[in-house]
């Protein structure tokens, strides 16, 4: 048994200090956010995915897992009791025993269910031959990251998406302009010349889509490929912010919408229409109508799917009210 109740305080098994201990009172009202991923051969996750949710249930993590027969890949959020049962649990299972997550923490809940899904890729790049677990780019720790994209003959590429690109990047990094993952491999035999391009160096939020995207560069001919060790989560975790070259804040995929250089939840919504990050600004735009339309998607959606849009803000308004629980 991992945590016990004592006069309310709760003591817990902290993994890190492998030892029981008191919670931390500034932490202990928050909810943990985890990601994580590990890229390793899965045979059985049919089987995986009931105990999973399991025990995700029976802790009360909400989130999304994603099973695939190369590996796992997840964004979750729980208690920090909660949290450190699922972990300690999966590192307890020889695939899992090296796999690593970051944390970051907010006041409200970022998800509204559990999902555990089973796909053909943890991250999707639509090419089955490209496969990290045999060759990958050079790790770069998060600490060295700063003395590799300052060097003049290094391209930074950040694998994300457009619209995460501008909610923050580092400095001079390079967007590729895709949409989805999927278009990656179409901007590198574009854009980018193994025999012009020498060292490139790739970051993305958690660290999972340029590790496969490195994959895919050495594949290509690129002789110097480097990507950055936990993504940018784990970047601006170590990173002083005095020494951070990381600009803006950083787009996750949950109702934070980005967290700020204190992975505390930033400054974005989103348009529960199209999944667009907005500003503060962008709210007082004429096209905007909370979970309805943006001006990204205002005049793009049909009766039908304006009614069912419509629905779905409200029964998020009765999710909402019921999820005060949960805080």
């Amino acid at each position: 048994m991992w945590y016990y109740f004592n006069n309310k305080k709760v003591i817990y098994y902290d993994l890190r200090k492998k030892e029981f201990s008191k919670m931390n009172t500034q932490l202990e009202n928050k909810i943990v956010v985890v990601a994580m991923y590990q890229f390793v051969q899965l045979e059985d996750i049919m089987d995986m995915k009931p105990l999973l949710i399991k025990i995700c249930d029976e802790n009360n993590i909400k989130g999304t897992i994603l099973l695939a027969h190369e590996g796992l890949n997840g964004t979750i959020a729980g208690s920090r009791v909660g949290i450190d049962n699922l972990i300690a649990y999966l590192h307890t299972e020889p695939r899992f025993k090296t796999m690593s997550y970051k944390e970051s923490f907010t006041n409200t809940p970022p998800f509204r269910r559990l999902k555990v899904r089973i796909k053909q890729e943890i991250v999707t790049m639509g090419m089955p031959e490209i496969d990290p677990r045999k060759v990958s780019g050079k790790r770069v720790d998060a600490k060295q990251w700063n003395k590799l994209i300052k060097d003049p003959d290094v391209i930074t590429l950040d694998t994300r998406n457009t619209y995460e690109h501008e909610v923050g990047t580092f400095e001079n990094a390079i967007s590729p302009g895709t949409d989805k993952f999927r278009d990656f491999p179409k901007f590198v035999d574009t854009n980018l010349d193994p025999q012009i391009h020498q060292k490139i160096a790739m970051f993305c939020t958690g660290g999972i889509r340029c590790e496969k995207a490195s994959n895919y560069m050495l594949k290509k001919g690129f002789k110097e490929v480097y990507h950055l060790d936990g993504g940018i989560l784990k970047y601006l975790a170590t990173v002083k912010k005095k020494e951070s070259l990381w600009l803006g804040e950083c787009f996750v995929f949950d109702e934070r919408v980005a967290v700020d250089k204190d992975l505390m939840p930033g400054s974005y919504v989103q348009c529960h229409a199209c999944r667009m990050p907005l500003k503060n600004s962008d709210l007082k735009s004429s096209l905007y109508a909370a979970g309805i339309s943006c001006h990204h998607c205002h005049g793009k959606h049909g009766a039908k799917k304006i009614e069912g849009l419509k629905e779905r803000q409200r029964q998020y308004k009765i999710i909402n009210h019921r999820n005060k629980a949960f805080q």
